[in-house]
């Protein structure tokens, strides 16, 4: 359950530890994202045509280089796997990243693998290459969003590519988080990391969700769904359904064998347990982690057998607590950062933060 104090108002889009809202016991990093990770880039590029079209795509770059000539060591899992996710088995099998990971809505997803593989292509030293192995998550906007009329296409998949960067990560509305529902209100794109003290290695974690589930709201414990009387199990339980889905990217610049990536990946659906999912049969629930260090990138063409940095297992227990952190920061930051949307089959509101907020004060618990 995590730490908590909170101030008595939030503008509007204001994320939750600028509200005061503060989980966990760890500090994040400058930018609470996952780009405080060295070298992690992320772009959006959102789609909003009238009431009918809310979509979008989420782009993560581990690095800014020749992702498919440098790659990453990977960890993959399938929490409840109702859901696609391109490039999963190869990443589970090999344990490495060969290109952007790539977020959208569930009837895009070839689009979306289509424009990984074309702009891997192109990249320069990719000459001769044969294959390659995209990697595409999803969840189901088709509340907000036509998602029969499969509005995103190849270029726009590929200019969220080109857009990447580093720096602040938009939230709320954007991206692959467009047309996202969680919990009965207006989910999306949400980032948030933590920094380990020197310590336990100094090494920073990052984690960018795109929240779209259902359950129990949770808040730093507190049960805001109940208090709220909006929950999956109420009344109106019809419109706040509990299934849905979840995509958890986690990065960090620890050095670590993608063995222990998986571990990582494992431990973020902690935090996604404290929002207050269950998990539901209808939830396709993803997490897959790679580390940024250049110490254990797989690099094309290297020599056959390679000496590289592994943090010990029993190094791993901070980070544990860091994944599960951050998640759940992520998750409350995306559904801070929503906003009221009218879309294709009903209008999904905000989560009412100002009424929120003094439930949350310590003095209440």
């Amino acid at each position: 359950m995590g730490l908590l104090a909170v101030a008595s108002v939030a503008p509007p889009g204001e994320r939750a530890r600028e509200a005061g809202v503060t989980i966990g016991v760890l500090t994040s990093g400058p930018l609470n994202s996952i780009t405080d990770v060295d070298g992690v880039q992320v772009g959006h590029v959102t789609i909003k045509e009238g009431t009918d079209i809310h979509t979008g795509v989420t782009a993560i770059l581990p690095h800014g280089g020749n992702v498919f000539r440098s790659r990453v060591p990977a960890g993959f899992v399938a929490f409840n796997a109702f859901g696609k996710f391109v490039g999963s088995t190869q990443v589970a099998e090999l344990g490495e990243i060969e290109t952007p990971i790539l977020l959208t809505n569930t009837l895009n997803v070839p689009e979306a693998a289509a424009a990984a593989i074309e702009w891997t292509l192109t990249q320069p030293g990719n000459e001769e290459v044969r294959s390659v192995n995209a990697v595409v998550g999803e969840t189901n906007d088709g509340v907000l969003n036509d998602i029969r009329r499969r509005r995103v296409t190849v270029a726009d998949a590929r200019r969220a590519i080109e857009r990447a960067k580093g720096g602040a990560v938009e939230e709320g509305s954007v991206g692959a988080g467009t047309g996202t529902v969680a919990f009965g209100f207006k989910g999306g794109i949400g980032t948030a990391s933590r920094r380990l003290p020197s310590s336990q290695g100094g090494w920073t974690l990052g984690v960018l969700v795109q929240s779209n589930y259902g359950g129990v709201l949770n808040i730093a414990g507190v049960p805001v769904g109940i208090k709220l009387g909006r929950h999956a199990f109420a009344d109106q339980a019809d419109r706040d359904t509990a299934d849905g889905s979840i995509v958890v990217v986690i990065a960090t610049d620890a050095p670590m064998s993608d063995r222990n990536l998986r571990r990582i990946a494992e431990r973020a659906f902690i935090g996604i347990g404290r929002t207050g999912s269950s998990f539901s049969n209808g939830s396709g629930d993803y997490a897959i982690a790679f580390s940024t260090s250049p110490a254990v990138r797989r690099e094309e063409g290297s020599a056959p057998t390679v000496q590289i940095d592994d943090l010990r297992n029993e190094a791993l227990s901070p980070l544990f607590q860091a994944v599960a952190e951050a998640t759940e920061e992520a998750v409350v930051n995306s559904l801070f950062a929503g906003k009221t949307v009218k879309g294709h089959r009903g209008t999904v509101e905000r989560l009412p933060v100002e009424t929120i907020l003094p439930w949350l004060t310590p003095e209440d618990r």
